[in-house]
């Protein structure tokens, strides 16, 4: 897959033992750690969709800790390589990887696991209440050339 500009992918290695397991998630020491803003848990139920938005300052730095999610980028960015690419990552319990996205790239989430699905995001900024850095487009009725529903075959 040709990554959109800018996107970085970490895969996680879980260690696991007869007590559980541990997986480090993002490290100050990371190469692809740029600062700490924050960080939340996000999560959708089976089947939803929550996207599409995109931030002016802040890159989000994703990784699904349970259940499993069908992540989408779009590169609208006029004056970006990567143009108009799309990329679609699965990730969760059985693809453990963080996922960094710049700032102005599109993104969204639907949960496609059986249960809830829960997103732990480390953004580069916390999040002011005055003045989000969100801008939000319909998930369906937009512009943006993707299709959410489940590709069988």
């Amino acid at each position: 897959m040709d990554l959109i500009d800018g996107v970085k992918i970490k895969r996680l290695r879980v260690i696991p033992d007869e007590r559980g397991r541990l997986m480090e998630m993002l490290r100050c020491d990371d190469d692809l750690f740029i600062k700490f803003g924050q960080a939340y848990i996000t999560t959708a139920y089976p089947g939803v969709v929550k996207g599409w938005h995109y931030h002016k300052k802040q890159t989000d730095n994703f990784v699904v800790v349970k259940g499993m999610m069908k992540v989408v980028l779009y590169d609208s960015r006029e004056d970006s390589p990567t143009k108009g690419v799309i990329n679609e990552f699965f990730m969760g319990e059985h693809n453990p990887i963080l996922l960094q996205i710049p700032p102005y790239v599109f993104h969204g989430f639907k949960c496609i696991s059986e249960t809830e699905a829960m997103v732990v995001n480390f953004p580069t900024e916390p999040y002011n209440y005055d003045d989000p850095d969100e801008f939000r487009v319909h998930p369906h009725d937009n512009d943006i050339p993707y299709d959410w529903a489940r590709k069988d075959g």
